[in-house]
């Protein structure tokens, strides 16, 4: 946007502002969209609750969940400040010698200077369900400038519910003056228990499915009948939506986005618009023309971004900047990747595709002396090499990195094994849009003891749903020999072992591939049809790669265990240049010694670097770039960090380089036609 037309526009916004009623012939009316259900509105004094934190500040976000006045009945403010407190830290390591409170944190404000304060914002908070239940949010801090106008969108990274967002594009939103527009995406928090038929309401409360109606979170399309049923066959097994909907939610991911910044519009004009000549509507101040919109987030947010990027009609989106998304190119030719002067392998995949590999490999790299069936098991069946435990898990790396993963993957592969298995069974239902009654692979959801066995939830437990990730419960293995187990414990028919239920995931396997795994036959019957609907649901979330010239920084951390840089980020980079050639206005960062889950930063301090801190840098960068044409995006480029010797030793701004404006020859990400070479 050029500065002239940017002032020109700002300031008929502050004309409009000050109350003139002097309106044109033709005003435009701040209409409510239609896809928009009842709106809810609360404000926050920034003292004693606020939009950021819950009123917790910097220091109780760093504490412990909050205790609930009564456990079993918690009120829905209880419930928000817990969702925030759980969501806030799901994605951030808040130990202070990781950089909370120093590096990020609410504390530090949006020039990164650390200060005294709790970092609480005041301001208004707005929500609303969508035609089809997926829950938006509207955060409009106290201190937004209507002369300076931007909105960030904030969709929800993982499963999680609509304050997944909150500590990540959330949070940079609120302290530069942003409005922030969340989504759940239609996979956020949606607990439904069989042996009371409960599910939970948007604020978090709970109610029977038939008193909630429409205002359920979400509710499986069952009968009475198949509900009893069902709860005395499978005591304790749970639905969540994210998995059970039926809808394959993240086919709308982008449409979801995009849905919420026409909220924070329709919310902004309510606000900031004057009353139009009918005295009861007001009239329309703040557009995608004189309003900076960023879309942004983490991880399935983050590809959420980047979809609603490509989905863009209305002209919504200004710019993108998010790291580590999950998105899925929508095929793996056209254009290369190469590392250095070496081609890179398996790039472009589908998640369901290599989660369901991880899934075979990463349990047997996480197996000890004491259980090493999940190996042993592997090796029987000719899927692994090696006469000993040692051989085989070594054995499982090699296999890792031939598909793709990087050998700066290799000591976080043990730490995602639980991570893609929930992964994985949880997109095979979505993707397939099956009922939580098929138990697709033997394979279901519900809380389980010590021995494996599945258990109720208590009362306790399902009260305070709404705070957790979208996925609730432990995966559980209905053909276990003896019986039903956690899939950890689980033994396979096949095997005789305990192999950590390997029957059930060649079977997800399977249905990735069409094929058996161990026989290599072509799959018939109902695996077949399964495996068919699975494949047309990854299909329908796969992305085109155009971002019709728009602005955009992707920034993904090379260790990367979970979403793996060749198999997204990477290859998106090169299928965007397939799709917009010299048009593009793409940028990659690639920052060494960053994975996918910050909360790893203590756990493996020789290794990890908060990534956290490069989405702040991305975002600083975009809205200079989008508020000045004079002040350029960063180039393309490796970001080399520095790791700590121990994890006693702060983190400081020395082990986090700037992303540069000029990076060196050997730094330099390219895309020369369709070839993207990232070096060594």
């Amino acid at each position: 946007m050029q500065i002239k037309t940017m002032v020109l526009a700002l300031a008929s916004i502050v004309v409009a502002a000050c109350g003139s009623n002097e309106h044109d012939e033709r005003e435009d009316l701040n209409l409510k969209p239609s896809f928009l259900g009842d709106i809810s509105s609360k404000t926050y004094d920034g003292v004693s609750d606020d939009l950021l934190t819950a009123g917790l500040g910097k220091t109780g976000l760093a504490g412990a969940a909050p205790a609930y006045a009564d456990p079993a009945n918690p009120t829905a403010a209880e419930l928000r400040r817990n969702a925030i407190h759980a969501n806030y830290r799901a994605v951030l390591d808040i130990a202070a010698n990781s950089g909370y409170g120093t590096l990020y944190g609410p504390n530090v404000d949006a020039k990164g200077v650390a200060g005294a304060g709790e970092g609480k914002v005041a301001g208004s908070e707005y929500l609303a369900y969508t035609d089809n239940n997926v829950t938006l949010m509207v955060q409009v801090p106290a201190g937004f400038d209507v002369k300076n106008p931007c909105i960030v969108t904030g969709t929800s990274s993982g499963s999680r519910g609509i304050y997944g967002a909150i500590g990540s594009a959330g949070e940079w939103g609120l302290k530069n003056n942003c409005a922030v527009a969340y989504a759940d995406k239609g996979s956020g928090t949606g607990l439904y228990t069989f042996d009371d038929d409960s599910v939970n309401l948007q604020n978090g409360l709970r109610a029977t499915r038939a008193a909630a109606g429409n205002n359920a979170t979400f509710a499986p399309t069952l009968t009475d009948a198949e509900r009893a049923a069902f709860a005395t066959a499978y005591p304790g097994r749970v639905a969540f939506k994210h998995a059970h909907s039926q809808q394959n939610p993240e086919k709308d991911w982008g449409k979801f986005t995009l849905q919420a910044v026409e909220f924070a519009f329709y919310v902004l004009n309510e606000k900031y618009g004057t009353l139009a000549k009918d005295n009861k509507s007001h009239v329309v101040v703040l557009t995608p023309k004189n309003t900076i919109t960023i879309a942004s987030s983490i991880s399935n947010g983050a590809g959420s971004a980047l979809l609603a990027a490509e989905q863009d009609t209305k002209g919504l989106i200004s710019g993108v900047a998010a790291t580590e998304p999950q998105i899925q190119p929508k095929t793996a030719a056209g254009y290369t990747v190469r590392q250095g002067a070496v081609a890179v392998s398996g790039q472009g995949k589908a998640l369901f595709d290599y989660s369901t590999y991880a899934a075979l490999y990463q349990p047997c790299i996480a197996s000890t002396a004491a259980a090493p069936g999940r190996c042993t098991a592997l090796a029987a069946k000719g899927l692994l090499n090696g006469g000993d435990l040692l051989a085989q898990q070594s054995d499982a790396k090699v296999r890792l990195k031939a598909y793709g993963w990087l050998p700066d993957s290799d000591v976080l592969q043990a730490a995602h094994a639980g991570t893609n298995v929930l992964v994985a069974v949880t997109y095979a239902y979505a993707y397939g849009k099956f009922s939580v009654t098929d138990k697709v692979c033997g394979l279901t959801f519900a809380p389980t003891d010590a021995s494996g066995a599945p258990v109720a939830f208590t009362a306790a437990q399902k009260a305070s749903s709404f705070t957790q990730n979208g996925i609730i419960g432990s995966v559980l293995y209905e053909d276990s020999v003896g019986g039903a187990k956690a899939y950890n414990l689980g033994v396979s028919p096949s095997s005789q072992l305990a192999d950590q239920s390997l029957d059930a995931f060649l079977c997800l396997r399977s249905l990735a591939t069409g094929v058996d795994p161990v026989s290599g036959a072509a799959l018939a019957g109902t695996l077949a049809a399964q495996s068919a609907r699975v494949r047309a649901g990854m299909a329908e979330v796969a992305a085109t790669g155009n971002l019709k010239g728009k602005p955009a920084i992707i920034v993904h951390g090379r260790s990367d265990a979970l979403i793996p840089v060749n198999f997204a980020s990477r290859a998106y980079v090169g299928l965007n240049a397939a799709a917009e050639g010299s048009a593009s206005k793409l940028r990659y960062i690639e920052v060494t010694n960053a994975n996918h889950f910050d909360s790893f930063t203590n756990v493996l301090p020789a290794n990890i670097v908060p990534l956290h801190v490069y989405l702040f840098r991305a975002l600083d960068a975009m809205l200079a770039n989008l508020r000045s044409s004079a002040t350029p995006l960063p180039p393309s480029q490796v970001v080399r960090t520095v790791t700590r010797p121990d994890n006693t030793t702060p983190l400081t701004t020395a082990n986090l380089p700037a992303i540069a404006t000029a990076p060196s020859a050997a730094n330099a990400i390219t895309v020369i036609g369709t070839a993207v070479t990232v070096p060594d």
